[in-house]
């Protein structure tokens, strides 16, 4: 195993001349940045260029540089400069507000942040409220030197061991999760699509990938580019998923591969069929959570398998369940099978088995003597959440899914409490704790209610001074100065109280089924309208 650089390179030694990176002129427009292709010789100069600048700054071994460079090819030539210089990145989703920005910094505290111009005052801003003396910089601009207390992560002699990343998780219990991730996180990641095969077969032949998730993302950061990186492919990375401009974009791109989100085969299913439907050179989609209903005639239509799969930050390629083999089942929400050097149970509430064909929930780890390998090191200073993880040498998941008898694993439910929209995991506990901040609110409770086309939709129960249409559109707009926009309701019910346990906990499957009776209620207030990604 090698370091992210390391995997950088070896591709540029034998793979000079080819691109690496790509920006189609739609990105290069939302973004004021060139487009076009970039070559490994030339990233390469633009890497050993970063890293000078770093190391005459004096950032280095084991500190942590935070990044908000949304998808931009600078986000993978900063991480790989920083990476050589053994350096470690935090990723920044660039969604994120007031409250948020201030909770991930003051606790990654990050020696350096580098973020696109018309984010670096908020994030001044953010760094003033957390406590954190970190300098906040544009991608170009002068590097100052790190303070000297500066917090530097944990080192190791090993250059797979040490610390490349610390990605945050959407928070699903609560207060979002560091998870460290080392080298070999992502070299694990590189080999495993690399080696994967069946309908996702990748060849060192000059593949082209393209892909419009985040690259704060583990899919975007690890899978996608570490993939590429991997074959000597080439990367196209959108500013975001353009429906109408998609297969343009799939086209111009000349893409082999792509990346999806199961709420994209759904939009792209409602546009009206065209003659171009099949003019691509595609061969396969990689994703998760495509509508069963929607699996084959999406295949039929576009002309491409869609690869089916299961992972999680935690687990990165230490716990992958894949449909990708030709005899996968289509259209049944089947993750696949198991692969040979993976171990699972499925266990009830007691962590007992379950018997075939019932529901438990996913318990995961490799085969052999290194049960985490591949896995994230842990969440960064959770100690008691990174062992309640692990309870038992099992990485527990949280995901509720069955296995039939031909050996297939079938997803069921989350057993934690996450609202999922848009491919979004959302804590209904982190939306609360934003939603009481408000001088108005004097309690909430969030839940989930369905959406044809988001998967969820977040729903509030509210209690406030002066209820009305008026104080609802009121908190939310406030409500997105403060937290990332799909976090926000999208409905708003007023009510007298919400359903407390004796300890004055919510009770969530009352607040669920109390949301579900109010959403074709009149006095709903449906505010999905509001709910737009925020440019600055």
């Amino acid at each position: 195993m090698a370091t992210v650089y390391d995997y950088f390179v070896t591709a540029h030694d034998r793979w000079p001349d080819r691109p690496m990176l790509n920006v189609l002129p739609e990105t290069a427009n939302a973004y004021a940045i060139p487009s076009g292709e970039m070559t490994y010789a030339e990233a390469m100069r633009r890497v050993s260029d970063h890293a000078t600048r770093f190391q005459q700054a004096g950032i280095g071994e084991g500190m942590r540089v935070a990044l908000l460079l949304e998808n931009r090819p600078d986000y993978f030539l900063i991480w790989l400069a920083l990476n050589s210089l053994r350096a470690s990145v935090v990723p920044i989703n660039p969604d994120l507000r007031a409250s948020e920005l201030e909770y991930l910094i003051g606790h990654a505290e990050p020696a350096l942040i580098i973020a696109v111009p018309d984010r670096l005052e908020a994030l001044r801003s953010a760094v003033g409220e957390s406590g954190i003396d970190a300098d906040v910089i544009a991608a170009d601009g002068a590097i100052p030197s790190p303070r000297k207390d500066a917090v530097t992560a944990r080192l190791s002699e090993n250059g797979d061991d040490r610390e490349a990343a610390v990605l945050y998780t959407s928070g699903t219990t609560g207060k979002p999760k560091g998870c460290v991730l080392d080298n070999s996180y992502f070299s694990e990641v590189a080999e495993f699509y690399a080696g994967l095969g069946g309908i996702a077969d990748l060849g060192e032949g000059g593949e082209r990938m393209i892909t419009p998730l985040p690259i704060f993302h583990m899919n975007a950061m690890a899978y996608s580019f570490m993939a590429m990186l991997r074959v000597g492919g080439c990367l196209t990375a959108l500013d975001r998923f353009h429906p109408r401009t998609w297969w343009q974009s799939v086209r111009d791109s000349r893409a082999t591969c792509l990346h999806y989100l199961g709420v994209m085969p759904s939009i792209l299913m409602e546009m009206p069929p065209g003659e171009n439907d099949r003019n691509h050179t595609v061969r396969f989609g990689f994703g998760a959570g495509v509508d069963p209903k929607l699996h084959a005639p999406f295949e039929d239509r576009f002309g491409f398998p869609l690869s089916e799969g299961w992972a999680m930050t935690e687990t990165g390629a230490g716990a992958v369940i894949m449909n990708n083999q030709p005899d996968r089942l289509v259209g049944k929400a089947a993750l696949g099978r198991l692969p040979d050097w993976l171990e699972v149970r499925l266990v009830d509430e007691t962590g007992s088995d379950v018997p075939e064909g019932e529901p438990g929930e996913l318990l995961v780890r490799r085969n052999g003597a290194e049960p985490a390998r591949g896995f994230f090191r842990e969440y960064y200073k959770d100690p008691e959440a990174t062992e309640n993880a692990w309870k038992d040498d099992w990485f527990h998941t949280g995901d509720v899914v069955r296995q039939e008898a031909n050996g297939f694993l079938f997803f069921v439910d989350r057993r934690k409490n996450v609202i999922r929209r848009s491919g979004e995991n959302i804590a209904a506990v982190d939306v609360e704790s934003v939603l009481m901040r408000h001088p108005d609110v004097t309690a909430a409770g969030v839940a989930p209610v369905p959406d044809p086309i988001r998967g969820d939709e977040v729903f509030a129960c509210l209690t406030v001074r002066d209820p009305g249409p008026e104080t609802a559109e009121a908190i939310t707009r406030w409500a997105l100065g403060q937290m990332a926009y799909y976090k926000v309701p999208g409905y708003i019910a007023f009510v007298d109280s919400l359903p407390l346990t004796s300890t004055q906990k919510i009770q969530r499957a009352e607040l669920k089924a109390l949301a579900l009776h109010h959403l074709e209620k009149s006095s709903t207030i449906n505010l999905v309208h509001l709910k737009k990604r925020q440019v600055s």
